[in-house]
């Protein structure tokens, strides 16, 4: 069974940055295509970006130059750093997993997830 536990939110200023991890465990990393995920109190979850075992990206329009997706196989773990951060950005950020090489923008593709990380953002 895969598990995924995400750490790194918190609460920062209006254009402040941080850096969310998500440590993969469980079956093999590089077989999997990570994905973040976000939710804010009564919107639906939606993408933020994605990598593919081979780290190609694909990332929100929303975030597009201020976000971005690594991960480092070796310690089977995905990054999100996040720059230029907006109240809007404020969240519960998901990290998501699932077993096939294309980055995919809907939720109901990802098969496995992470508990969620808050992250705040205040004006």
């Amino acid at each position: 069974q895969v598990q995924l536990i995400e750490s790194g939110g918190g609460s920062v200023q209006a254009g402040g940055s941080l850096r969310l991890s998500c440590t993969f465990s469980g079956f093999t990393f590089t077989s999997y295509t990570m994905a973040w995920f976000r939710q804010a109190p009564g919107k639906e979850r939606e993408f933020v970006a994605g990598i593919s075992w081979n780290t190609n990206t694909r990332h929100a329009d929303s975030v597009k130059g201020r976000f971005t997706v690594s991960r480092d196989n070796a310690k089977s773990t995905v990054y999100l750093q996040m720059s230029s951060l907006k109240p809007e950005d404020a969240a519960v950020y998901y990290c998501a997993a699932r077993n096939l090489v294309s980055i995919s923008t809907m939720r109901s593709q990802y098969d496995y997830w992470g508990q969620g990380t808050h992250v705040t953002v205040s004006s």
